[in-house]
């Protein structure tokens, strides 16, 4: 044990386990397979299932409040839900019950190492989404509220779900400090990860006219080049990418101090392989650039 725990790095370490244990979900069949019976069209159930399933405790908060809660997810999606299911919250809850179902089977399913930890760690993680701050979190607020599961294996993973939306929260917070908007935010995070050019925007919904727009927008502030011939995000673009980052580590190691150094290393050593599978199986079900979040940066 560490004299002086580095709580940056624990933070980044445990991040990605936090977002790889609630995100596979988003491409998971057995969660598509539901939302198709709950009367989403089969082809889009997909997209518009983790919309609907993930908004839903802000859905009675109407679609404008998603669209600032989502960062920088397609605003047309989520308007296109929202008529979709008649701006009704009940329907958008019988997604998210929908979604809950599929994540206890998938668990068993995918990545069965993970299910005792769960269980194990979710009483203690629930004391700890009590403490954090709430200010400025509106999301996260808004799943704290939810009834929490009987089931011990989903309260444990919902509890998880807690410090990613507060975690989220945070992240866009620091976004819209930083000046940016959705496209470009996600242009410099496409960037960031070397993806192909304009992958990430494009996979968030945005239209070619957007991503010209975000492209402008850098360009205007010296973040990124245009020539003959190409575009590309410049070194002080990439270095803003890299501090919003940073920075998002810095500002949410909240939990993991009230956690403490002992169970936050456990965690990352208890969590990390099965993630590694529920990472792989995002390959399998979306591909290899989705769930940016999890797969490694630099």
């Amino acid at each position: 044990m560490s004299a002086s725990p580095d709580w940056f790095e624990i933070t980044r370490r445990n991040a990605r386990s936090v977002q790889t244990t609630i995100g596979w979900i988003f491409w998971d069949p057995g969660a598509t397979r539901r939302y198709v019976e709950l009367g989403l069209p089969d082809g889009f159930a997909e997209p518009l299932g983790y919309l609907a399933s993930r908004c839903a405790p802000l859905a009675a908060a109407g679609p404008d409040a998603v669209i600032a809660a989502f960062g920088t997810i397609s605003q047309r999606g989520i308007r296109a839900v929202f008529d979709l299911l008649e701006h009704d919250p009940r329907r958008f809850e019988a997604c998210r019950q929908a979604r809950d179902e599929a994540v206890v089977e998938g668990l068993h399913q995918h990545a069965p190492d993970i299910v005792e930890p769960l269980i194990e760690f979710g009483a203690e993680l629930w004391r700890v989404v009590e403490q954090l701050p709430l200010m400025g979190r509106v999301f996260m607020a808004a799943h704290l509220a939810l009834p929490r599961p009987d089931d011990s294996l989903l309260s444990g993973w919902h509890a998880v779900n807690c410090l990613r939306e507060w975690r989220g929260d945070t992240h866009w917070a620091i976004v819209v400090a930083a000046g940016l908007t959705h496209p470009e935010a996600s242009i410099l995070h496409n960037a960031h990860m070397d993806y192909e050019a304009d992958w990430l925007p494009a996979s968030r919904g945005a239209t070619p006219e957007e991503i010209d727009a975000g492209w402008d927008a850098l360009v205007g502030k010296g973040l990124a080049e245009r020539t003959s011939d190409a575009l590309c995000v410049l070194d002080a673009g990439r270095a803003l990418r890299r501090q919003i980052e940073d920075d998002t580590d810095r500002a949410t190691t909240l939990p993991w101090e009230l956690l403490g150094e002992a169970r936050s290393r456990e965690f990352a050593a208890t969590f990390e392989p099965p993630c590694e599978l529920l990472l792989r199986r995002v390959d399998e079900t979306a591909g290899p650039n989705y769930q940016p979040a999890s797969r490694w940066r630099d």
